[in-house]
């Protein structure tokens, strides 16, 4: 547990500005027209370089008038309707399994849909005498973390290492941590490592949950980015569990599918319980998206081809990282997200390393995990880099990193 008012405790990027302060940035001696002389290479951060379709822009300019207007919380029927032929056509689901009154609610991307999910799902006093729970897997995106301190939660990090194919095992915990649990975390495909939960993890999770009265919240906004196969979705675990959304909450944004991260566009479907809960928590604490940005995300979740290109560049960036680093630092190309999570003995020197010598900043992989019983910190080896820019540009950047380390 940690004390609410120190939320950035759990922020990486924090850290890492700590940990390279004072540290020059050296020089890449990378050589292509994407990156101007003496740029730092920024791999830290998953915000993606390519542009969202030009339509984005026509889309809000023909919404202008509404910017005098504010954001009503549920968004616009349009908006629901696309969000949600775009789920049912890409995990297969029956007409109406989602109602969009009572299951469904506009978000600012996901961040602020995860965090208020902690909120939502554990009450201030559980009248047990005991402190309510929330689940994360280690590593974890830090909203997760600060969401359970938050929400006054003990926060308990399942390893999502290599010996458990990199996805937390919660069906292995303690009953009685189960009992105490009211939420849990689970991203697929994950971040950092890229992993992928089939459709049978999927399944008894949820049942798990259901067992166990706890809500999952099922961070899925790296879901159209994928190296091979479409991952599976927990609405297609749910439907084939018999359609009802009881004990879920899955989120989605346009971030990553349309790399619009500065839009602040996505949804959650799920529970009416929780949407209900979430939704009272937004009319007080946040302002809702604003219907120039529903408009363009409606015209978003209607087209396919810029997702499919999107995970076109991502996929070229993998092939590219596969033949430039081989098998060196532990290197895997993921099943799904835009993360190659390497393992090159020291984070954190190997951050400072790479900074001072080439202006490459990535992110240290401890900054990303919380130390285990034993005191250990599974993420010390390792180092997280976003493979966001062209494929010209990822091969200088992995080539000039390989000779560094």
């Amino acid at each position: 547990m940690t004390d609410r008012r120190d939320l950035q405790a759990f922020h990486p990027f924090g850290r890492l500005n700590s940990l390279l302060d004072g540290v020059p940035a050296g020089h890449s001696g990378i050589d292509v027209p994407e990156l101007a002389a003496g740029e730092p290479t920024l791999l830290s951060v998953g915000e993606p370089q390519n542009q969202p379709p030009a339509f984005v822009a026509e889309e809000i300019a023909r919404a202008a008038a509404d910017w005098s207007r504010y954001p009503p919380p549920r968004g616009t029927g349009a908006y629901a309707k696309a969000c949600l032929a775009w789920l049912t056509q890409r995990y297969g689901l029956s007409a109406g399994m989602i109602d969009p009154q009572r299951m469904f609610l506009p978000l600012a991307g996901t961040r602020e849909g995860l965090f208020f999910a902690a909120l939502a799902t554990t009450p201030a006093d559980p009248g047990t005498g005991e402190t309510p729970v929330i689940l994360m897997p280690n590593p974890f995106y830090h909203v997760y973390a600060g969401a359970a301190a938050a929400a006054g939660a003990e926060a308990i990090c399942v390893p999502a290492t290599r010996e458990n194919g990199f996805l937390p095992d919660y069906g292995a915990l303690p009953p009685e941590v189960l009992a105490r649990t009211t939420l849990c975390y689970y991203c697929s495909p994950a971040n950092p490592q890229g992993a992928v939960a089939s459709l049978a993890q999927l399944q008894d999770l949820i049942a798990l949950a259901r067992r166990y009265g706890f809500t999952v919240a099922f961070d899925e906004c790296y879901a159209e980015i994928y190296t091979e196969t479409p991952p599976p979705g927990a609405l297609e675990a749910a439907a084939a569990l018999g359609g009802t959304l009881d004990n879920m909450l899955v989120f989605h944004s346009l971030s990553k599918r349309s790399s619009a991260p500065g839009l602040r566009c996505g949804f959650v479907v799920g529970d009416p319980r929780q949407i209900r809960a979430i939704e009272g928590l937004l009319r007080v604490g946040s302002a809702g998206v604003p219907l120039p940005v529903i408009a363009a995300g409606t015209r978003l979740w209607q087209e396919e081809s810029h997702a499919k290109a999107n995970r076109a560049r991502y996929q070229a960036n993998f092939t590219v990282a596969e033949r430039v680093l081989g098998n060196r630092f532990g290197f895997r190309k993921p099943a799904g997200g835009f993360f190659l999570w390497l393992d090159v003995g020291d984070g954190e020197s190997a951050a400072v390393t790479l900074w001072r010598e080439a202006g490459i900043k990535v992110l240290p992989g401890a900054y990303m995990c919380a130390e285990d019983a034993a005191g250990d910190n599974p993420g010390t080896p390792y180092i997280r880099i976003a493979l966001v820019y062209d494929a010209a540009l990822t091969e200088a950047a992995l080539a000039r990193l390989g000779e560094i380390l």
